[in-house]
């Protein structure tokens, strides 16, 4: 089985960069995206043998998520939940008869205004992790999870080209790092590193200072899984090569 998962930085743009072609030819089983930008009624996008469950952020071309599965859902749910997180359409779970699939698009926790200050969201963010992973362990006590995304935060110092000159920088902060590290500590696999612990290799780049040209990235794009489905991890891939977006598309494959 396929997962692919891609944050396509404003779907409608990506659309016109061949956003359809690399959907089939990726040929997923389930397709997930963040960061589609739109509102309900904005796109007619539709995949033959595929359905497709959305949800929109509040605010007009900002955050949002989506799904293309070519497997019905047993249930689908919007959030998490809680209404503080739920306006922004940033998660969106599938029940499917054996595990539960998580799509999420983590917020930012974004650059201090000052230099050398913290993130200036980053309250908020840590509020965030503790309420995702309860989420995610309450779904997890029912049948194994599988969460992708763009979770914005770089783990390791493996997983970011400068990792010195980033420390306190959004996404690499030694807070966000550490609520990743406790994810993976208490019932989550990380799959590309645990089939590559030595392996760097980034998913996104930024748009300035030819960043993607020179591979100055960041891993922020993740597929985790319930550790008790890590006997069924085949593969975990970056699709580097994959265009169109400040990020490249992940993917996971399971027996």
């Amino acid at each position: 089985m396929k997962f692919i998962s891609w944050n396509v930085n404003g779907l409608r743009a990506v659309v016109k960069k061949g956003f359809e072609d690399t959907f089939t030819s990726l040929d997923a089983d389930f397709f997930c995206l963040q960061e589609t930008k739109m509102q309900e009624g904005q796109l007619d996008l539709s995949f033959p043998g595929y359905e497709s469950y959305w949800n929109y952020a509040d605010r007009k071309g900002y955050s949002g998520t989506a799904i293309f599965t070519k497997h019905h859902p047993l249930s689908v749910t919007n959030g998490i939940g809680i209404d503080e997180h739920d306006h922004e359409g940033r998660v969106i779970t599938l029940e499917m008869e054996d595990f539960y699939l998580v799509c999420v698009y983590t917020p930012n926790s974004q650059n201090a205004e000052e230099k050398g200050g913290l993130p200036r969201r980053l309250d908020y963010r840590m509020q965030w992790e503790t309420d995702f992973q309860s989420y995610l362990h309450s779904l997890d006590k029912k049948k194994p999870v599988i969460v992708c995304g763009d979770m914005n935060v770089a783990h390791e110092e493996i997983d970011i080209k400068n990792p010195s000159s980033n420390h306190k920088n959004a996404g690499f902060t030694d807070a966000e790092r550490e609520k990743m590290t406790q994810l993976l500590d208490n019932g989550f696999t990380d799959t590309f590193r645990k089939l590559y612990p030595e392996q760097v290799t980034y998913s996104w780049w930024s748009y300035r200072f030819h960043a993607r040209e020179k591979n100055a990235g960041w891993r922020i794009d993740y597929f985790l899984i319930s550790d008790r489905l890590a006997d069924r991890l085949t593969d975990a891939k970056i699709l580097t090569d994959v265009m169109g977006s400040d990020h490249c598309p992940v993917e996971l494959d399971l027996r």
